[in-house]
């Protein structure tokens, strides 16, 4: 009976830390082509056991502003920037355009900060698939070997059921009880001209 006990629960626990496990996504989009993958609870363990692995943060600077910042952010580069003068009416927003310098303003911010093509890089957005797994793409093309995207992103992924449905409050970094704050290091933080 002992010997039945300990088995189902140590079972129980091998299928929690496999379900726990970053897994490539399923979205075409959200892949990448070094298929490294990390939920945000995975990335605090990389920062905390790599001193050298850094944390990008590709967020349009709005975002930040209104749901918070990872404390340990080294760099933010926006992927893709609020467009204030293109108004979607599909969304019912501001349009988002890409950042024509994204690719030169992340290799000088990567080279100040003494980045090889080995350091463990891992890239950040809202949500873990429209931004952050391009950008991987992109080291990537320039020859980084070791940039991860995070699945669940910043904000995680969105409730499914219940009143709050639609709410991004399920995982990601800010809903795992991980550092974040509301204020920016200005030291950290992106201006379009840098």
């Amino acid at each position: 009976m002992k010997t039945t006990i300990l088995a189902a629960g140590l079972l129980s626990c091998i299928c929690a830390v496999t379900a726990g496990a970053a897994e490539k996504p399923e979205k075409v989009s959200a892949q990448t082509n070094l298929d490294l993958y990390a939920t945000a609870s995975e990335a605090w363990e990389m920062l905390q056991k790599d001193s050298s692995a850094i944390l990008v943060d590709v967020r349009d600077p709005v975002e930040i502003k209104f749901t918070g910042f990872a404390s340990p952010t080294a760099i933010h580069v926006p992927w893709m920037i609020a467009n204030p003068r293109g108004w979607s009416d599909k969304k019912g927003s501001w349009a988002m355009v890409k950042n024509p310098q994204f690719e030169t303003q992340l290799s000088d911010r990567l080279s100040r900060a003494g980045v090889t093509k080995d350091t463990p890089i891992i890239m950040m957005c809202r949500s873990g698939s429209s931004r952050s797994a391009p950008a991987v793409n992109v080291l990537a093309a320039q020859g980084y070997r070791n940039v991860w995207t995070v699945v669940d992103g910043f904000e995680g992924s969105t409730l499914q059921e219940g009143r709050s449905k639609g709410v991004r409050a399920v995982n990601g970094w800010r809903n795992s009880g991980l550092p974040w704050s509301y204020k920016v290091d200005p030291a950290v933080a992106w201006h379009p001209s840098n």
